[in-house]
């Protein structure tokens, strides 16, 4: 009898591995997760580059993880699981204080800040005639540690923003985001249910950088605040499956003097006469209502920006999408690379399109995880 049922049990194993191994064959593969929030690992690309560097086995590793049979039920399992048990974290999201969520921030390794931050500097000495600033801004977990459950551990992302302007030093003007945001920091400047900052947030970001640049920024009162969604919950809630939180408001701040932008998407060929995509208020991302999402490339143009400013590079991850409708007001000509999927040399396309000025945007928790930048300092 014994024998029967041991037979059985690995008779049952073995299907069960067969089965998730022909899904997993048989299934499309996704690009971009809708309950995560985020763009799921490709197949990566054999090598004999990636092969020695052992990114084509930690690629493969992602893809098998984020393209798992029935990823998103397995997901939903396990927050049911963990709600049950009334854990504070989930997936890595964390139920904070004042109805926040806020992500897990442990520390970061400091080799491969140092190298991310050497890459930038390389970039800019390569392009000696170009202003190149650098804007690192914390996320909400950096910015309201005090908002954390009891005892929940977390790293201070103001040492990381520290080590960065330490090393580019001089060579590289540096915005630390702790230093504009913090005298603001009583207001909502972080979405409590998503990885961005608001609007708002984005606003005060953007008054830094146009006193950087000695540009005279539009005050709060130029513009009118329009609550386009006040259903949106966002990325963290996702990940998190807590219940019973209030969901964000989501603003477009809009000049009343109006600004005429069209913006080029170079992935997709296509061209549209706003900044603001409507059809996302409708779905899950709602963020994706700046810039319509994310693109390697996008070109903005504007009626109302200074010509004699001439054109300007941003170099960005997420958080550059409900900053950048600001800067149309200076700006007449924008162009906006998304490193994570621009494939070209970014120095190349500045040269050949005659730009002078780079804005590098990231957010902290993205810049310590974003081995892409190392393509600044190689090209």
């Amino acid at each position: 009898m014994k024998r029967i049922t041991d037979r059985l049990l690995v008779g049952s194993f073995a299907g069960t591995l067969f089965l998730l191994s022909a899904a997993f064959l048989a299934l499309p593969t996704e690009r971009f997760s809708e309950l995560e929030n985020r763009y799921l690992q490709q197949m990566p690309r054999l090598t004999w580059d990636n092969l020695i560097s052992k990114k084509f086995a930690d690629e493969t590793e992602r893809f098998v993880t984020d393209h798992f049979p029935l990823r998103a039920d397995w997901i939903g399992v396990k927050s049911a699981a963990e709600r049950l048990r009334l854990q504070q974290e989930n997936n890595s999201i964390y139920l904070g204080k004042d109805g926040y969520l806020l992500e897990k921030f442990a520390e970061p390794d400091y080799n491969k800040i140092n190298a991310y931050a050497e890459a930038v500097k390389r970039f800019a000495a390569k392009h000696p005639e170009a202003d190149v600033l650098f804007l690192l801004a914390p996320t909400s977990v950096g910015m309201y540690p005090e908002r954390l459950p009891w005892k929940a551990p977390n790293y201070p992302q103001e040492k990381v923003n520290a080590r960065v302007g330490s090393v580019l030093g001089d060579s590289v003007d540096y915005l630390n985001g702790f230093d504009f945001l913090r005298p603001h920091s009583s207001q909502p400047l972080y979405y409590r249910t998503d990885h961005h900052w608001t609007t708002l947030g984005a606003y005060y970001a953007y008054t830094a950088y146009a006193a950087t640049m000695g540009w005279t920024a539009a005050a709060l009162d130029e513009f009118e605040v329009e609550n386009v969604s006040d259903s949106f919950l966002g990325s963290f809630h996702t990940r998190g499956q807590f219940g019973g939180l209030n969901p964000d408001i989501v603003q477009a701040f809009r000049p009343k003097q109006p600004v005429g932008s069209e913006m080029y998407v170079a992935d997709t060929d296509k061209t549209y006469k706003s900044l603001y995509a409507q059809e996302f208020l409708a779905k899950k991302d709602k963020y994706s209502y700046f810039l319509g999402g994310v693109h390697a490339l996008s070109v903005i143009k504007s009626d109302s920006g200074d010509a004699d400013l001439g054109k300007l590079l941003v170099v960005k991850d997420s958080y550059a999408h409900s900053f950048v409708p600001f800067l149309t007001k200076h700006v007449s000509e924008i162009h906006v690379i998304d490193i994570r999927f621009y494939n070209g040399s970014i120095g190349d396309y500045m040269e050949e399109s005659g730009i002078e000025k780079a804005l590098m945007l990231f957010n902290t928790a993205t810049f310590v995880d974003n081995g892409e930048i190392l393509k600044l300092g190689s090209k």
